[in-house]
């Protein structure tokens, strides 16, 4: 038990070679996550915690076309991770030690996180955002993430109307990922076809 713990944790650690980006890593902390609720095992779940940890996101005043502004919510906090996971542990007091750990943890996070903000979609519609710009030559990332069960869709424009990046997997989570040929403005869409509203979080790089 505690050798598996310890690989687990390995995974979520900041010492991994090669780390990913802080939008991938909030990606990768939702898909674990999510794992780790559907199978109710509670060291994914506080894995996810572990790697969302690391973040340094930071909210922005950016709006879709046509929403209005002020939704009252927040990304799925490593908080949340953590406050999930605890009743699965409950009698568990090797895992309940890892979770106080982890609360107490100190972490500078990385130096520059993903900007986010916050949208409002009720089932079957979707959010367009203004167009933003992304640099020529480096890797743009966009990432949504809703905390409620529905399906979520993305996709990316260049100047020209063209998609460059689309994700229409049937989740609650959507990423692109790509690397301009040159500095321009994209548009980005967000669909919700799950069957309820949600709020859900855009981040990008």
């Amino acid at each position: 038990m505690r050798l598996s713990l310890a690989l687990c944790l390995c995974l979520a650690s900041p010492a991994i070679a090669e780390q990913p980006s802080a939008v991938k890593t909030a990606a990768l902390s939702a898909q674990l996550f999510a794992t780790g609720t559907s199978l109710q095992d509670p060291l994914l779940m506080l894995s996810a915690a572990k790697l969302r940890k690391m973040l340094n996101p930071t909210e922005t005043t950016r709006t879709a076309e046509g929403a209005s502004a002020g939704a009252v919510d927040s990304p799925l906090t490593w908080q949340d991770m953590l406050a999930a996971a605890e009743p699965l542990a409950a009698g568990d007091d090797t895992m309940l030690g890892l979770i106080d750990d982890i609360r107490a943890e100190t972490t500078k996070g990385v130096a520059t996180g993903p900007v986010y903000n916050i949208g409002t979609l009720a089932n079957g519609r979707s959010d367009t955002y203004p167009k933003i710009d992304f640099i020529g030559g480096e890797y743009a990332e966009i990432y949504v993430e809703a905390k409620g069960a529905t399906d979520l869709n993305l996709s990316v424009t260049d100047a020209q109307g063209r998609l460059v990046c689309s994700d229409t997997d049937r989740s609650h989570i959507a990423y692109c990922g790509w690397r301009p040929d040159r500095t321009e403005a994209y548009q980005i869409r967000v669909e919700n076809r799950g069957p309820n509203g949600v709020n859900y979080a855009l981040m990008t790089n």
